[in-house]
């Protein structure tokens, strides 16, 4: 069963959360109807896992879409993580992926890959737009990231000023994430003033050891070991707040009204035009494979003048 845990480290500024994508993960790749290549796959299976763990240090009620635009084989990697712990992921490979491909190799041949992270809250005002920040798939020397891990912890320290740790593995059969994360003292400048030298420097000290900690799990022990084994191995020695766990789910937000408003969006002339050749307006979702169908009658109850979409006279596989 797929498990996620947030837990907090007693008296010290740090918070973790870990994820363990099983049946949900399977899934999801079962739901494609061509399969990706392997090496997509784990890195959809790593991007799943981490949309997961930053949607879940969010204060608002929406999404979480992380995006990796590259100049390599793979055109396109998403990922979206919603409240409740839902999440769904999907890829465009343009070409040939190399066997064992990483990140760089399949995303960031010529050093023009990015990583965007899209925040849209639920009940945004009209007219605001998501919060999205970008960052290259490359440290500041230059060195191409192999990881995933590895550019979304400088997401996080260049856009989010936040200093974090991060575990990341998958294979056919398990998706899993470890994070660590430095938080805010509140009121730090007066709370600094009660504190002796030595409890200041405690505080300071407690990220950086136990993101060491952290750095230890290895790529197997993240995929089949459960969620308490592997919290219990790695801090033992340290005070544990854990919060009630949570399952999470495989879960698309696709429907035949989205597809319907994207149609209308394409315009009139454009819809009649590939019902007039193709009999239909066929439609099939990235993420589930599901198949919407609209025909002549559907089409014109398109744009009729509420907007609206009407109740499927199409189907939907």
């Amino acid at each position: 069963m797929s498990d996620f845990q947030k837990f907090l480290f007693e008296g010290l500024p740090v918070r973790g959360m870990a994820v363990r994508l099983t049946d949900s993960w399977q899934l999801m790749q079962s739901r494609r109807d061509q399969p990706l290549p392997q090496e997509v796959m784990q890195l959809l299976g790593e991007m799943s896992a981490c949309a997961l763990l930053l949607q879940s240090t969010l204060k608002f009620d929406g999404a979480l879409i992380m995006q990796m635009q590259g100049d390599g084989p793979v055109k396109l990697a998403v990922a979206e993580a919603r409240t409740g712990v839902q999440y769904r992921a999907t890829a465009k490979v343009m070409a040939e992926v190399p066997a064992g491909a990483d990140l760089a190799q399949m995303l960031n041949l010529h050093g023009h890959g990015r990583c965007a992270i899209t925040l849209d809250p639920r009940e945004r005002s009209p007219g605001t737009q998501p919060y999205q920040g970008v960052v290259p798939l490359q440290a500041e020397d230059g060195q191409r990231f192999a990881r995933l891990a590895q550019a979304v912890e400088q997401y996080m320290r260049l856009s989010e000023q936040l200093d974090t740790k991060l575990v990341l593995a998958a294979n056919a059969d398990t998706a899993a994430g470890l994070l660590i994360q430095r938080i805010p003292l509140e009121g730090e400048a007066n709370l600094a003033a009660k504190l002796s030298p030595e409890q200041q420097e405690e505080l300071a000290d407690a990220f950086p050891r136990i993101a060491m900690k952290a750095a230890t799990l290895t790529d197997a022990e993240l995929l089949t070991l459960p969620l308490d084994t592997i919290l219990h191995r790695l801090f033992w020695e340290e005070d544990l707040r854990r919060y009630d766990p949570a399952e999470p789910q495989f879960s698309c937000s696709c429907s035949r009204e989205r597809v319907g408003r994207m149609l209308v969006n394409l315009g009139r002339e454009e819809v009649d035009g590939i019902v007039a050749e193709r009999g239909e307006v066929e439609i099939g979702c990235e993420f589930c494979g599901a198949t919407y169908r609209f025909d002549a009658v559907d089409c014109t109850q398109l744009f009729t003048t509420d907007g609206g979409v009407q109740p499927a006279h199409g189907s939907l596989q």
